[in-house]
């Protein structure tokens, strides 16, 4: 188990409006593991923290505003080394306060969470609402079984289920709230049959393009029970499993895993990389870092090739492009660059997105009747 005790709130992180009691009593160590790997932003990098061998530095990462994966390769990892990809985790504190803070909650209102992780979404839900206003779904069945331990020690017994969150939970709606702790790429119809009228969801959502970089978006269920809302600022989550992004057919020998994603020019929260994704449909991207510069990969998912644009130094006069296959992927992101100075260079906050009833999707930039992309059909 961790080390015990109480615990307390991440440094520096405010509560939102009326969540202060519940941040106070419900710390996020109570739910982490004895291992896990916070994120060192300085270096890209996760490394691994054991509360047995080093208690103090596992409180310290406890207790950071940083986030903390608690999971890897789905649970198969095994070793000190992170794994391939991070499957579970525990987000940083500011983040956890900042969606809470769009949810709108009030008393006597019913929750869906999809996605429960460690548990402590939920139980800050429940210490608000109330554990019988409060359900969260999990798809992994052991993550599932380890929130509810640390639910249960903390004495909160929201209702857990192991599932699809893609499902949601229709037994036990409808709900008036719902939030979603993993990425999105669909909006499943199922989330807003069970919200009603009026309701508001709170989910990430993104293309392929950034992978892991995705928007916060807030929507507002109408009564035609179609949603719609804007996109509030950018997040990084972990993919709904079900939704997960296709690695792009390339060659063993080209990178793409072992990449960190960047912007043009590299400044990490960019909000570029979000609009091209609005605009190169099918494909994706990530940066490899050199000490004299940068390689930008653009990858085609549908096999119709790659680009590589490498640029020595932080900034320079020109970019050396290679390309290889039929799409010319990189005058269609210097046209998404174009296009996107043009509109004023605008952050996500510009954008927003309608759902029709059948879960088909449409974002548009300032108003709904400025679509800039539109989910295919199917």
């Amino acid at each position: 188990m961790p080390p015990s005790g109480a615990g307390a709130p991440a440094a520096g992180v405010q509560a939102p409006a009326g969540w202060g009691d519940a941040f106070a009593e419900v710390p996020r160590a109570a739910f982490l593991p004895p291992v896990i790997w916070p994120h060192d932003q300085a270096g890209e990098t996760f490394a691994r923290v054991d509360a047995r061998l080093d208690p103090a530095g596992w409180r310290a990462a406890a207790e950071s505003d940083l986030p903390v994966v608690t999971q890897w390769d789905d649970g198969a990892h095994t070793g000190e080394a992170p794994g391939r990809e991070a499957t579970s985790s525990a987000s940083r504190p500011s983040l956890v306060a900042a969606m809470l803070a769009a949810l709108d909650v009030a008393p006597g209102m019913r929750v869906l969470e999809i996605g429960t992780g460690t548990g402590w979404n939920a139980a800050l839900l429940a210490h608000r609402l109330g554990a019988d206003r409060v359900t969260t779904v999990e798809i992994d069945p052991a993550v599932a079984e380890a929130a509810e331990r640390s639910l249960a020690l903390m004495g909160s017994r929201p209702r857990v289920l192991v599932g699809d969150g893609a499902a949601g939970a229709p037994e036990h709606g409808p709900f008036d709230r719902l939030i979603v702790t993993c990425g999105v790429r669909r909006i499943p119809p199922a989330w807003l049959e069970q919200l009603v009228p009026g309701g508001l969801a709170v989910l990430p959502w993104g293309t392929p393009f950034s992978r892991h970089r995705d928007a916060l978006l807030r929507l507002t269920v109408r009564p035609d029970g179609a949603a719609e809302g804007r996109f509030l600022s950018l997040v990084s989550f972990m993919r709904m499993r079900a939704q997960r992004d296709a690695s792009p057919p390339r060659s063993a020998e080209l990178p793409f895993h072992d990449i960190r994603s960047a912007a043009w020019p590299p400044h990490g929260w960019h909000p570029f990389p979000f609009f091209a994704g609005l605009r190169l449909r099918d494909a994706a991207y990530a940066v490899q870092r050199h000490d004299d510069g940068h390689t930008q990969w653009l990858y085609d998912l549908a096999g119709g090739g790659w680009t590589a644009g490498v640029r020595r130094g932080r900034v320079g006069p020109g970019v050396w492009v290679r390309q290889a296959g039929p799409r010319p992927l990189w005058d269609e992101y210097l046209d998404a660059y174009a296009w996107w100075r043009a509109a004023g260079q605008p952050d996500v906050d510009r954008l927003g997105m309608t759902v029709a009833g059948s879960g088909r999707a449409t974002v548009w930039l300032d108003e709904p009747s400025h679509p800039v992309w539109t989910e295919p059909p199917g």
